[in-house]
């Protein structure tokens, strides 16, 4: 790994301290949505899998397909390309592909009201000490504006967009992640300079995306996401516990062998 990006398995405690010191500094934290607030992406993953059915579509994306297809960002890009990759013909219309998306999102909303997708260790405390401090907050994600408040309206309450000052998704800007498109809005919206920000990811693809809009970037590892490659990012840490707060908690030491 490159000299100044080190990792929490490498120098834990070390890690820890740098990234509290940058999140402590930033005048805003950018937000990823899925895989960074939540691990989400096996939910959409059932979702998907649920409206193929509905469809009549003989397609079942297991983990390892779907952690392939997760290399394409967006839902429909993503179908598209499934169905591109298995040489069939005619390619779906962008009707079937809208009924599709709208089939899934409906019912990755309907597994998400259960309760089954809380937030990652340390979002709710780190989103509760940046208001607190005053930082401003923001999301920069892939995914649609639904998905985003099926997650937040029962994680975080119907009120959660107050808390947001800022909340850009995929269907909002021209390109997706990994171009800087979001992050470029958000910086226009909050009127920041990259540098005055973080931004907080769990993918190469959110890594590339903010690193090219200039904002430095701190990795939480995920369920998909876990052996990117996160050379470019400041930190990368396994999850937020203890993030901002000053505090410091005791890392488990490995196995002995």
């Amino acid at each position: 790994m490159a000299t100044g990006s080190i990792t929490q398995r490498e120098a834990p405690a070390t890690v820890r301290c740098d990234a509290n010191e940058l999140i402590r500094r930033a005048a805003a934290l950018i937000f990823d949505v899925d895989g960074t607030l939540a691990e989400t992406e096996e939910l959409h993953r059932q979702a998907f899998n649920h409206a193929f059915a509905r469809h009549g579509l003989d397609w079942r994306w297991d983990r390892a397909v779907y952690k392939d297809l997760l290399r394409v960002t967006g839902g429909k890009e993503r179908m598209r390309a499934y169905h591109a990759r298995l040489g069939a013909a005619p390619p779906l219309s962008d009707m079937e592909i809208a009924e599709l998306h709208r089939i899934k999102t409906a019912h990755y909303a309907e597994l998400v009201e259960t309760g089954c997708c809380p937030l990652r260790t340390g979002v709710a405390d780190l989103l509760a000490a940046a208001r607190a401090r005053g930082q401003r907050l923001a999301i920069a994600t892939t995914t649609s504006h639904g998905n985003i408040d099926a997650l937040l309206s029962r994680a975080l309450g119907k009120r959660w967009a107050a808390d947001f000052e800022a909340v850009v998704a995929g269907d909002d800007v021209s390109h997706k992640k990994p171009a800087p498109d979001v992050y470029i809005e958000i910086l226009a919206r909050l009127k920041l300079d990259a540098a005055a920000c973080v931004a907080i990811e769990d993918s190469a693809n959110g890594l590339i995306a903010a690193s090219r809009a200039g904002i430095p970037v701190l990795i939480t590892r995920s369920m998909f996401f876990g052996d990117d490659d996160f050379t470019a990012a400041r930190v990368v840490l396994d999850d937020l516990s203890d993030l901002g707060t000053g505090k410091q908690k005791t890392e488990k030491q490995p196995h002995a062998q």
